[in-house]
């Protein structure tokens, strides 16, 4: 059945990458809110999975953004916001043009259709921009990604800026190290508080890197959603989004085992990724707390808590 697209359908609020783990959590959130707006996710399913949309009341439209006819799809539609979140999330893909060309020209797509229409844009930057720095990371200081993927989200930061010196609403923000509900379908790519949990809870000793000291800035995913909805509505640039403070994996294991009631002793492994490996992100929220009022609720100790809890819940349901 052919659905005509008319002015007199609900005002739209289109998420991109929906079916991933941040984005999933972000529709619900936006769901929750019942604005009364229609939230579309557009979503290949290349990294994403369906399992985090099964409660989801709104529309999906399956194809990659870098090949997507936005004004086929959304030309005659009134839109409220669009958050860009779909990319190559695997930070270990090392074929360049792969990389570039699915995140670049997917945002280039969305700045192009969305130019003279004033809505704000909202996109997925990351920490990786950063590269191997260490102390705090601000917005303002020079990029230096060490591998492609940092490098695709510092394109897309430059795409950014030279969109708002045209005057559009376009805003970055540069998520951290995030874990929380929703990523198990990442595999391997899912956050290391995830990694750690499955390891322990299966009785195995848990494996870091080296000495277990990387010093890491690992935000809760509902904060993480909390600052992306707030730059919607904020003054247009780019914002980082974390906890604001660095932890180590030593710290995630000494919480697990809190949690989990086990006293699991870690085992340190060689870093096969050292040439482009972080070994200290942290962010300076400074800005966006300033901006956006973003402020994270969730410490590591609240958050991994919330988040074994959910897990143990969802284990074994």
């Amino acid at each position: 059945m052919h659905l005509c697209k008319c002015y007199d359908q609900p005002m739209q609020i289109i998420v991109t990458g929906g079916a991933g783990f941040i984005g999933s959590r972000l529709v619900a959130a936006l769901e929750a809110q019942d604005s009364g707006h229609r939230i579309v996710v557009v979503d290949d399913f290349s990294s994403g999975d369906f399992r985090n949309l099964r409660h989801f009341r709104g529309d999906i439209i399956s194809r990659p953004c870098e090949e997507l006819d936005w004004d086929q799809h959304f030309g005659r539609q009134e839109i409220v916001s669009i958050y860009h979140l779909a990319s190559i999330t695997d930070t270990t893909v090392s074929d360049q043009r792969q990389m570039v060309e699915r995140n670049v020209e997917s945002f280039r797509r969305i700045l192009r259709f969305s130019q003279s229409r004033g809505f704000p844009i909202v996109y997925a930057s990351s920490a990786a921009t950063y590269g191997q720095a260490d102390g705090l990371m601000k917005v303002d200081q020079e990029p230096a990604p060490a591998n492609v993927y940092g490098f695709s989200k510092m394109v897309l930061d430059n795409l950014g800026h030279e969109a708002r010196e045209l005057g559009m609403r376009v805003s970055g923000v540069r998520y951290f190290n995030v874990y929380g509900p929703h990523e198990a379908h990442k595999g391997r790519m899912a956050s290391m508080v995830y990694q750690l949990y499955r390891q322990m809870k299966a009785g195995q000793r848990p494996r870091v890197f080296r000495d277990g000291q990387h010093l890491r800035d690992f935000v809760y995913v509902d904060d993480v959603v909390d600052g992306t909805m707030r730059a919607a509505g904020a003054e247009a640039g780019v914002y980082n989004i974390g906890s604001g403070k660095a932890r180590s994996f030593n710290d995630i294991i000494t919480i697990l085992n809190e949690c989990l009631g086990t006293d699991h002793e870690p085992e340190y492994i060689d870093n096969p990724y050292e040439h482009f490996y972080q070994n200290h992100t942290e962010a300076d929220i400074s800005r966006s707390r300033k901006k956006l009022g973003y402020e994270p609720q969730f410490g590591l100790k609240k958050g991994i808590r919330a988040y074994v809890d959910w897990l143990e819940l969802h284990d074994a349901a």
